[in-house]
């Protein structure tokens, strides 16, 4: 199990270094630095507030790499795709830089401050 976790951490990191592979990295940080968008426990991101298609394909292009890393490393480490990826957006919602928005265990949109940020009671 601590296998697919640390995995999950890698997984992670490689994912904040490629989301922009088909659209500009450039949007990807500009959406995050402007709080349309924020990670959630889940371990996908989503859009706070109004959407735009621009805004809206961006999200799911990054949700459709998340998905693939998240499916081909619950596969060698036994894990479901469903715990993968929750322990990913823990990891994630860790790493949130103060200003960063991520969905609060009680659904709410929150944004970082210098403290630790809500998470899910089962995250480590």
């Amino acid at each position: 199990m601590r296998t697919w976790k640390m995995a999950a951490m890698l997984a992670a990191a490689v994912l904040l270094g490629t989301a922009g592979v088909a659209l500009a990295q450039d949007d990807w940080k500009a959406a995050r630095a402007a709080g349309q968008i924020g990670e959630q426990p889940d371990g996908y991101l989503g859009i706070v507030g109004a959407s735009t298609p621009a805004l809206s394909a961006l999200v799911a292009h990054v949700n459709i790499q998340r998905k693939a890393v998240y499916t081909r490393e619950a596969a060698a480490n036994n894990a479901t795709v469903e715990d993968f990826a929750f322990t990913s957006g823990c990891n994630l919602i860790a790493k949130t830089a103060p200003g960063d928005k991520y969905r609060a265990p009680g659904g709410a949109w929150k944004t970082r401050d210098a403290g630790a940020p809500e998470r899910d009671s089962r995250c480590l």
